[in-house]
């Protein structure tokens, strides 16, 4: 490994040396779902990108406090300070308690994030779970000067806290272009200004989710759990702070205000962002009937879909594309990393089986050869968490691998250290980093035992010395996209 972790910092802009705060451990934050829904699959590349980083800062040694939130209070339809709250607007439509909603959706929330191979984070608070101190963190933005409380209701001083302190620093929202861009309220609203933002809102009749505060029966705003959260568990500044593009403005940018209208803190040193998805180069949407949920990409039940992918399929796809670059959903493209997710499955296997002892460290060069291409691996990874080229490079070693297993290059050139390194390190990243495993389906099975017994009559053909047969299996094989070779070793498959 030849380079230092660094990482875009959406609040800088620029390509940064990642240094914690405190050396050796890492404290990130990623804001959760909002459970009052099916957890929808620009969530799910949000939390497959947070957990390649989480496993990636493990892996280099890391001792890692990763935060997650759920979201079970304050979020209200249209992001915005007026209306219902989306979970409280789903149990009054299905006749439930708000509770038994969350349950419902922090259950298969969990489920979908298991299936994708996820690893939980250290600590998953809730809003609910954090009342008194999101109430204490409102008083001392009250106490020092930028919030004010109007009827029940409490808000945040926007243009207060700019004369301070810049407001929207981080989506690059310049305050003017705001307030020429908002609707006036004409006297509708207690806000001094249309800019500010709800941290307590009063509970009108009927509505379903209420506390006491000392400013009335209430709930909290949606931007304040995070605020409060995260800086409860990492502390008032901490080193990682993630999230989809569509939460910088106005989520995050009221995150920051909050934080440091109460703390006299800037709470995040480094703020990452994934991109959003598209589908056949057109934005995801349910208005463009182009949306789909993780099962029915999974059992291939949706219009646009020809078929169904296996979950490391889908993880691998979502892999094969920067985090903070677009992603677009098509057929082709999922078959594609079907293909490739296979053959990288066959490579770990590969790899596996190669003999030590026949590594003698004869040629300096192919040595050399393959400890640059490991340390590529790195070098991308460490490039901002750049999986896509990783999995360029790890595919660069794929071929290597099978080289070293057909005896099409020399085993003995490279020595026992670097093969034994190389069988570390390949199945470290692809297991540990990336987070992908064998499929485990019976379907997997079947086709694996299909396969051996299909080479097994194909070896007796060539046995026989009847060609004829023995090639015609080979060619309806390669009609399928497998390929056969013939090796030293005996015969192997993999996917084309």
């Amino acid at each position: 490994m030849n380079s230092k972790l660094q990482i875009v910092n959406s609040l800088s802009r620029k390509k940064e040396i990642f240094e914690p705060s405190v050396p050796g451990h890492v404290g990130m934050y990623v804001c959760g779902p909002t459970v009052y829904s099916d957890v929808h699959l620009g969530n799910v590349r949000t939390f497959i990108s947070f957990d390649v980083v989480y496993r990636y800062l493990v892996h280099l040694g890391f001792k890692v406090r990763y935060v997650r939130n759920i979201t079970d209070v304050g979020h209200l339809v249209g992001d915005i300070d007026e209306g219902e709250d989306k979970i409280a607007k789903k149990a009054r439509l299905e006749n439930l308690e708000p509770m038994e909603i969350v349950q419902k959706y922090a259950n298969g929330f969990h489920d979908v994030m298991n299936i994708f191979n996820a690893i939980p984070p250290s600590i998953e608070p809730t809003a609910t779970g954090h009342l008194i101190e999101q109430i204490e963190m409102v008083q001392r933005i009250i106490d020092n000067g930028y919030g004010y409380e109007v009827g029940g209701n409490v808000y945040f001083d926007v243009l207060k806290f700019d004369k301070d302190h810049p407001y929207g620093k981080l989506s690059g929202r310049i305050l003017e272009d705001l307030q020429s861009g908002s609707r006036d309220l004409d006297g509708q609203s207690d806000k001094r200004n249309s800019l500010d933002f709800a941290l307590w809102k009063k509970a009108e009749k009927g509505h379903l989710m209420r506390w006491n505060s000392p400013w009335g029966l209430g709930f909290p705003g949606w931007h304040l759990e995070c605020s409060v959260m995260s800086t409860k568990y990492l502390g008032t500044s901490f080193d990682i702070h993630g999230g989809g593009m569509d939460l910088k403005f106005p989520h995050h940018d009221c995150e920051i205000a909050q934080s440091v209208a109460a703390d006299g803190a800037d709470p995040v040193r480094y703020w990452m962002h994934t991109n959003m998805l598209t589908v056949n180069g057109q934005k995801m949407s349910k208005s463009a009937n182009n949306s789909f949920l993780p099962h029915e990409l999974i059992s291939g039940d949706h219009p646009l879909l020809t078929q169904g992918y296996s979950p490391m399929t889908i993880r691998f796809f979502m892999l094969q594309s920067h985090y903070a670059s677009e992603l677009d959903f098509s057929n082709e493209a999922l078959q594609a990393s079907e293909k490739g997710f296979q053959r990288l499955m066959n490579a770990l296997e590969a790899v596996e089986s190669l003999d030590v002892s026949k590594a003698k460290g004869t040629d300096a060069e192919e040595n050399k050869q393959l400890n640059d291409l490991i340390d590529a691996v790195y070098d991308e990874l460490n490039d901002d968490f750049n999986t896509a080229k990783a999995i360029a490079r790890l595919f660069d070693l794929s071929k290597k691998i099978n080289s070293y297993k057909e005896g099409v290059i020399d085993i003995a050139g490279v020595s026992a250290e670097s093969l034994e390194r190389l069988q570390k390190e390949f199945h470290a990243v692809i297991v540990h980093v990336l987070g992908l495993k064998k499929e485990s389906g019976g379907d997997t099975k079947v086709a694996a035992g299909l396969m051996e017994l299909i080479l097994e009559m194909r070896k007796d053909a060539r046995g026989r010395k009847d060609y004829d047969t023995s090639d015609k299996i080979r060619d309806v094989l390669q009609e399928l996209n497998i390929v056969i070779k013939d090796g030293k070793e005996g015969t192997s498959w993999s996917m084309n």
